[in-house]
């Protein structure tokens, strides 16, 4: 169409020359028949269809159905609620609207939410899955039976999503992971139906290395005995190390229910280690920090934790100001667009800023609907998975990349220096660095030339 319009130009441009140049009464010579150009009304008409081909917008045939499952009141409720609230706000951000629910989502007055981008419907379902993994399997099985669900989303636990995994590979469905952590989602357990918006463990432990290997040399760690706290222990060992730390003793595993830490705590105060790194998730953590100080540990050595979301700070750090230290994600740190939008909406809208997952679930949202702007429109598994794999787009940590080998979400991540836990609006630190930390490909061994040329990892259970 753009030849045509060049080729009509230059017969408009050659005529007015020869018709100056060219004597009076000259007999135009005969020439042999070409190629008739174009009419004006063809070249308007060419226009007119490449103009509307470039405005053309979002065209689904049927609505795109997502489930959305977390934890809205189980042990980990409360990052279930950062999931709920910042999936919502990103499919508002990168849909351009509120949902049909309003500004503010309430999984009390309502269940599902329904946005619209373009000729494009986009529904969300949300199920509460208490981190269950009985309760993810009945419901994920409903979402998909019952309701039709073209992707689904979730969820807090990484044990639970170890289940919703094996049903979305049976169902042929997408899942995006967010916000779990744990290694194995895109190590052992990896399928081609799984993909991540959260860093997986061994990103975590990469992030807090690079801080804590600048401030001790020796370590300890204590973590929970299931497939998370495994897989971070490993991870931190590993990373730690190529930083050049020395591991005392060897890494201490307490179940996920503990409420009396004593022993542990006493294996840990007498290690002989600067600084105790812990990996822990939900409200067992305040008996842990407790022995910690009833044993000594607090005031003999360091506690080498990544910062935690902004309810628990200062509970948990209250004597560590000062501390450096890796995070995830605080609304204080990325410096974008689609993080002035979290930022501006979310406490208006639920009385709190930002929190730690607020990130992972908004980056889900923003892929759900980039996969599918990329598919035109086409919700197959085969298409959307396909769409996935090696997609970049623009979320509040800046660019996401979900890497084709293994599914991982490659993303910034933060260093910060706690400089108070008072304040009202959790500002409660100052930035140092970002990182982006690229972990080794954990896929199994079966799998492992998926990996192609990136670093195979050696992780226990690997």
């Amino acid at each position: 169409m753009k030849v045509l319009r060049t080729l009509a130009f230059l017969l408009v441009v050659m005529s007015l020359v020869l018709a100056a140049c060219a004597p009076a009464a000259t007999e135009a010579p005969v020439e042999e028949a070409t190629e008739a150009p174009a009419t004006e009304e063809a070249v308007t008409e060419a226009a007119t269809e490449e103009a509307a081909e470039e405005t053309a917008g979002l065209s689904c045939a049927e609505p795109v159905k997502i489930g959305l499952i977390t934890d809205a009141t189980g042990a980990l409720a409360i990052y279930g609620a950062h999931i709920l609230r910042s999936f919502m706000l990103g499919m508002e951000y990168a849909t351009g609207a509120a949902g049909s629910a309003g500004e503010k989502f309430d999984l009390a007055a309502a269940q599902e939410n329904t946005f619209k981008l373009d000729d494009c419907e986009f529904i969300v379902y949300v199920r509460d899955d208490a981190s269950n993994p009985e309760n993810t399997a009945t419901v994920a099985r409903e979402l998909i039976d019952v309701q039709g669900v073209n992707i689904l989303v979730g969820t807090a636990s990484s044990g639970a999503t170890a289940t919703l995994q094996g049903i979305a590979l049976e169902s042929g469905i997408p899942l995006i992971v967010a916000p779990a952590a744990a290694n194995d989602i895109t190590g052992v357990n990896f399928n081609e139906y799984t993909f991540r918006t959260s860093r997986n463990n061994y990103q975590d432990a990469m992030n807090e290395c690079v801080a804590l290997t600048q401030q001790y040399a020796t370590f300890v760690q204590i973590a929970p005995d299931y497939a998370f706290g495994q897989g971070s222990a490993a991870a931190f060992r590993d990373a730690c190390t190529l930083e050049g730390a020395e591991f005392v003793a060897d890494d201490i595993f307490a179940p996920l229910d503990t409420t009396d830490f004593t022993p542990y705590m006493e294996q840990i105060a007498s290690s002989g280690a600067e600084a105790y790194i812990v990996t822990w998730a939900g409200s067992g953590f305040v008996s842990l920090m407790q022995a910690a100080k009833d044993q000594g540990v607090t005031e003999s050595m360091a506690l080498g934790a990544t910062f935690i979301d902004n309810v628990l700070m200062p509970t948990f750090f209250a004597n560590a100001v000062g501390t450096t230290a890796g995070i995830l994600y605080h609304y204080s740190a990325p410096d974008n667009a689609a993080n002035d939008f979290l930022v501006a909406n979310t406490k208006p809208r639920y009385g709190v800023n930002p929190d730690l997952f607020d990130a992972d679930g908004m980056n889900a949202a923003i892929l759900v609907v980039e996969a599918v702007k990329a598919t035109a429109g086409d919700v197959s598994g085969e298409a959307l998975k396909t769409a996935m794999e090696g997609i970049e787009f623009e979320g509040p940590k800046g660019t996401v990349y979900i890497r084709p080998e293994d599914h991982v979400a490659i993303q910034d991540m933060y260093i910060l220096t706690l400089t108070n836990v008072t304040d009202p609006d959790a500002a409660f630190y100052e930035y140092v660095d970002t990182t982006r930390p690229e972990p080794p490909c954990l896929l199994p061994e079966a799998l492992k030339d998926r990996c192609g040329d990136l670093p195979y990892g050696t992780l226990s259970g690997q």
